[in-house]
């Protein structure tokens, strides 16, 4: 039997779900031939993935499902208590209003680009994707949407589209590989690399869905607007913390909570951000085999 621990986090309302790996389910059938063929063009930065299977692949789209949505269809539409943005689709994400400044990456305009990159059709409202902004301006008028036309359209996209939004979110972890090694000083650049390869090469696929869900849960740590007291917390910063010698799930994991309680820490006291570190601990657990 699967364990779920609800938990709430900064930009995410996600249940954190440890499935038997590699686990099996109709839902992402069609995520396999779709996440094989990105993989063909990942950054040479991640290595190659040995002893991957189809069923490794399916694992990884349905843990970033579990882990925001506990793969609950009504959650792919949601806007979070106390946070002023919607939170969409599999992976909950962002979308902010025009003019909307926030600290955390907006990545829904993005999903909405790379879906019509892959031939879906978007509604008309959304037809163009990098310049759409979110219609709503708060949680009630959001949740008083709920029967609009607008809202059954875009349910509809994001039930239709799941295996795609897996994807993107792997393709991410492709894109930002290289922008990671790129990002620190030149002689820091064969010792990251080589530690990004450890990590994503073991206990396939358990590696690989540890970079790909904290890039998605916590971010690159490349935008400099994601720190607290010029301290960041994303995928850059644990890597760092890691050597080549000791690049392995049971550091990373080790890193990554560090970093996390130190966010806590540094955060503005009126976001009690404490109150989510015990599910963000959590969700990091779910990295280890």
């Amino acid at each position: 039997m699967a364990q779920i621990v609800v938990c709430r986090g900064c930009h995410v309302h996600y249940f954190v779900y440890k499935p038997k790996m590699p686990a099996n389910s109709a839902l992402f059938n069609r995520f396999f031939l779709v996440l094989t063929a990105s993989y063909v063009f990942i950054s040479p930065a991640l290595g190659q993935l040995a002893g991957f299977s189809q069923a490794h692949y399916q694992w990884l789209g349905q843990q970033v499902f579990a882990n925001e949505c506990n793969r609950q269809l009504a959650c792919l539409t949601h806007w979070n208590d106390g946070e002023d943005f919607p939170s969409l689709g599999i992976g909950h994400f962002i979308w902010y209003r025009q003019g909307q400044t926030e600290v955390f990456e907006e990545t829904f305009p993005k999903l909405l680009e790379y879906l019509q990159q892959q031939g879906v059709v978007l509604p008309a409202w959304l037809d163009d994707p990098i310049n759409a902004d979110n219609p709503w301006p708060d949680q009630a008028s959001f949740e008083a949407a709920s029967e609009s036309q607008s809202m059954q359209q875009l349910r509809v996209l994001l039930q239709s589209t799941m295996d795609l939004q897996a994807a993107f979110i792997v393709a991410r972890l492709e894109h930002t590989a290289a922008d990671l090694i790129a990002s620190v000083p030149p002689q820091q650049r064969e010792p990251m690399q080589q530690v990004f390869r450890k990590i994503a090469t073991s206990n396939p696929p358990m590696g690989a869905y540890a970079l790909i869900d904290y890039l998605h849960f916590k971010g690159s740590g490349l935008n400099t607007n994601e720190r607290y007291q010029q301290q960041g917390w994303g995928l850059k910063q644990v890597l760092l913390r890691l050597h080549q010698d000791s690049a392995d799930l049971q550091n990373f994991v080790a890193a990554a909570t560090d970093i996390l309680s130190e966010r806590v820490a540094n955060a503005p006291p009126e976001r009690n951000e404490q109150r989510w570190l015990q599910g963000w601990h959590n969700r990091l657990q779910t990295y280890l085999p």
